[in-house]
């Protein structure tokens, strides 16, 4: 039996894990209608939290029947017993990319792609060091590239607040990630194979058919019923998305062919290579993009005209001094880079993680430990993880400074790459290849906000797996960068 901490938890009690599952058909469905319906995310671990005056407990996920006939897991709600999920040592992560189901492969060309992985099987390795080597190679192109794509993004935003008074931000934000993640993964742009109206669509389609079991589409209460029928009792027909998918494959076949040169030369094959590539620009790239632009304009949107101006000051200061907007300068930008991990803390664009314990295992909370058997499944909810109030002062509170000066010592704690703010990704670990370069786009996200404008306001909704925002206003600097 392994212990996933120090000496320390010997002086913890040891308790059973409290909690359980219900009669096995009805149990499930009881705990999913509660989730998405009549508690919502949140409350339901919140009140179980509570029942059970514990971090740790057992509980069913959705979807459950009869898409995952097994939805029992050991939930973790607290910074000190998420992490073991990061430790493939102690936990298996395949195919539990989704949770307790796995989506068909026939939405991926037949492969089990790199994130359905564990990092125990030949092919992980493999994959992940060629997409490692992908971002390295491009690492030259994520400044210009993403600047010119925000250029034309404000442009789109400001165009819509003059003839609409106001400006849609997700749909203009979900056009501009396609277009920077082709552009940077392929050798063409997305308008050279006519894709540029309805790429972001394509992907839409697809992600769809892979993640409706985890969806709400915010219909009245009386509809609940039939949509939770449609969506989370059986898996979308995946023929339905075959078309769609067919156009990506082609797009990134004939666009992308030196990146699936350099992977038929790591001993990869070409078809499989494409679908993986797909697969992370398409799931990994623009549907994190997608969650998470629209939650730091929010979250920034939110905090007010103060915090606005001190952005605004860091950023033209810096930009002044250094002469542009470089890596080093966006080094120096301490606020804007506490803000960005702020925003990843506490509303991380994946808030679930998965893992099957590969051997018995005794976590720890902050109060005790207990024992999981071989073979139990774990589920850690990462918005409550990066919320703990024994590690975070005013945790649901956004803080801008947080991270600022000794605050830096926290990042330990961010979460949200699966895995440790203050690690890298490695072929023989599961945390986010991207993981640097999501970090960079979401500042200099903020760079070019602020270089434009002095401040803004923003309405914000809920939308399937994020937050719906509408931009109300834009206050023009009087100086451009």
């Amino acid at each position: 039996m392994t212990i996933t901490s120090d000496d320390s938890t010997k002086e913890l009690p040891l308790k059973s894990i409290p909690g359980g599952y219900g009669f096995s058909l009805l149990g499930p469905i009881k705990d999913r209608l509660e989730y998405f319906y009549f508690q919502g995310q949140d409350e339901f671990f919140t009140k179980r939290m509570c029942k059970f005056q514990s971090t740790i407990f057992r509980a069913n996920m959705p979807p459950g029947p009869f898409i995952s006939p097994n939805s029992k897991v050991i939930v973790l709600l607290d910074a000190v017993s998420f992490p073991v999920l990061f430790d493939t040592s102690k936990v298996e992560k395949r195919n539990l990319l989704d949770g307790t189901y796995m989506p068909s492969t026939s939405l991926t060309g037949g492969y089990r792609v790199c994130a359905y992985l564990d990092p125990s099987e030949p092919n992980h390795g493999k994959l992940k060091s060629f997409f490692l080597s992908v971002l390295a190679s491009k690492k030259n192109n994520f400044i210009p590239l993403f600047r010119n794509c925000l250029s034309e993004l404000f442009t789109n935003v400001e165009d819509q607040i003059f003839d609409k008074k106001e400006a849609k931000f997700n749909s203009l934000s979900d056009d501009m990630s396609f277009q920077f993640v082709f552009e940077l993964l392929s050798d063409q742009k997305p308008s050279d194979l006519k894709l540029t109206s309805d790429g972001p669509a394509l992907f839409d389609k697809w992600l769809l058919f892979q993640l409706s079991p985890l969806m709400t589409l915010g219909l009245p209460k009386f509809l609940s019923l039939l949509e939770d029928l449609l969506l989370h009792t059986f898996m979308l027909p995946p023929f339905l998305a075959k078309s769609s998918y067919k156009r990506l494959y082609e797009a990134f076949n004939s666009s992308a062919a030196s990146v699936l040169d350099e992977a038929e030369r790591c001993g990869i094959q070409r078809d499989e290579a494409c679908h993986n590539l797909i697969f992370l620009a398409g799931f990994n790239a623009y549907g994190g993009m997608k969650v998470l632009f629209p939650s730091l304009i929010k979250w920034v949107g939110q905090a007010g005209e103060v915090l606005h101006r001190q952005l605004a000051d860091e950023i033209r200061t810096v930009v002044k001094d250094e002469g542009g907007v470089t890596l080093a300068s966006l080094e120096k930008m301490s606020l804007t880079k506490s803000v960005v991990y702020e925003a990843l803390r506490i509303e991380p664009p994946v808030p679930f993680q998965y893992g099957k314990a590969k051997e018995d295992l005794v976590v720890r909370n902050h109060d005790a430990k207990f024992e999981i058997k071989k073979g139990e499944m774990i589920f850690g909810y990462q918005p409550f993880a990066t919320k703990d109030p024994m590690v975070f002062e005013n945790p649901e509170e956004f803080v801008g400074h947080r991270f600022v000066g000794d605050g830096e010592k926290l990042l330990k704690y961010v979460y949200w790459s699966n895995g440790f703010e203050t690690e890298n990704p490695t072929a023989n670990n599961k945390q986010c290849p991207a993981k640097d370069l999501v970090v960079l786009v979401s500042r200099l996200m903020l760079v070019e906000l602020f270089l434009r404008y002095d401040t803004y306001r923003v309405e914000f909704g809920k939308v399937g797996l994020g937050s719906s925002v509408t931009i109300k206003s834009l206050t023009k600097a009087t100086t451009v960068q």
